[in-house]
């Protein structure tokens, strides 16, 4: 394992680091999942979302169980999925997270797509990321718009 990620050339992020489990396997890199506990193609987006992942968990006390990964949701008759939504502990949306790959610049087309997710789900807390720029939202549901915050939110109570 050491020796792949010796000859790979992960893109640093704006998160912190961590030491993920890698693996090579049919020609593909794969990294381990410790929310879904299995193992996935390691994508540009897969990183980032792995390393939000590991932010909230080990930087934030998130609790594991509050995460969802890929939630599947119905909009104007089409099947979407987010990329990570974690729940406060009455199990309703708390946080939606859309991740994008590195090398995608964060606009109003990923504004707009997360704000899709949103219209379904209604979390309180928004967070746009390529891994290296962030956008930190609040929702207030009273005037139905969003604000932007300086940070990441606290851990559900």
């Amino acid at each position: 394992m050491d020796s792949i990620k010796n000859q790979i050339e992960l893109p640093l992020l704006n998160l912190p680091g961590y030491n993920p489990e890698l693996f090579r396997k049919s020609e593909k890199l794969w990294i381990f999942d410790p929310i879904r506990k299995k193992q996935l193609v390691l994508t540009p987006e897969e990183w980032v979302r792995q390393h939000w992942i590991n932010f909230l968990v080990n930087h934030q006390n998130y609790p594991k169980g509050l995460f969802a990964l890929e939630k599947g949701l119905k909009y104007n008759q089409l099947q979407k999925r987010t990329d990570l939504v974690i729940w406060d502990k009455m199990g309703a949306p708390y946080l939606l997270i859309e991740c994008k790959a590195p090398s995608v610049n964060l606009s109003q087309k990923t504004m707009e797509q997360a704000c899709v997710y949103h219209q379904e789900l209604k979390s309180p807390h928004l967070i746009i990321s390529n891994g290296n720029q962030h956008i930190f939202m609040s929702y207030d549901s009273k005037l139905n718009v969003f604000q932007q915050e300086r940070d990441c939110p606290e851990a559900p109570n």
